[in-house]
């Protein structure tokens, strides 16, 4: 099942890039007591991901966070090595808090999976966006598979 406005964000450990190496952290730890703008896409350095959806929550961060925004955060199934390596192409800096999901259990626990076995790239996480409010999800957009309409960060911002 699909998570919805009024759900809970799923207590789930995933990753990240430090300097360090990968290192775990909590989904609770991320969204506590903080007003969170989330969104997840099916895989970093894929085409649409990398020209407009990243890039659109790098142009409207500070939009975001005038808006009441404490953290952006960026969720995709791929390892912490791979979502460092975008963050560095991407020049993502502190904008946005890149987090890997390379077991996919936010996606599954979200109830997001797309599944593009047939094209060669696995369990993926659809494409979406959400506002999280210490935890809980308040506004919530996903996209159809093979589209980018709903979860810009231009309309995220629009929900706010």
């Amino acid at each position: 099942m699909t998570i919805k406005v009024g759900d809970k964000i799923p207590s789930v450990t995933l990753h990240t890039m430090t300097k360090e190496g990968p290192k775990p952290i909590s989904s609770d730890d991320i969204f506590k007591g903080k007003k969170v703008a989330v969104f997840g896409l099916p895989g970093a350095f894929t085409p649409t991901c990398s020209a407009k959806h990243l890039p659109g929550f790098l142009k409207k961060a500070a939009a975001l966070k005038k808006k009441g925004v404490d953290e952006i955060v960026c969720v995709s199934v791929n390892d912490a090595f791979v979502m460092g390596a975008w963050a560095k192409d991407q020049k993502v800096g502190k904008k946005v808090f890149m987090v890997a999901d390379g077991d996919a259990n936010f996606t599954k626990a979200a109830g997001l999976e797309l599944d593009l076995t047939g094209r060669g790239l696995g369990l993926r996480c659809q494409r979406f966006s959400m506002v999280v409010d210490k935890g809980v999800v308040k506004k919530l957009n996903i996209d159809p598979p093979g589209t980018f309409e709903k979860t810009s960060a231009e309309s995220l911002l629009a929900d706010l």
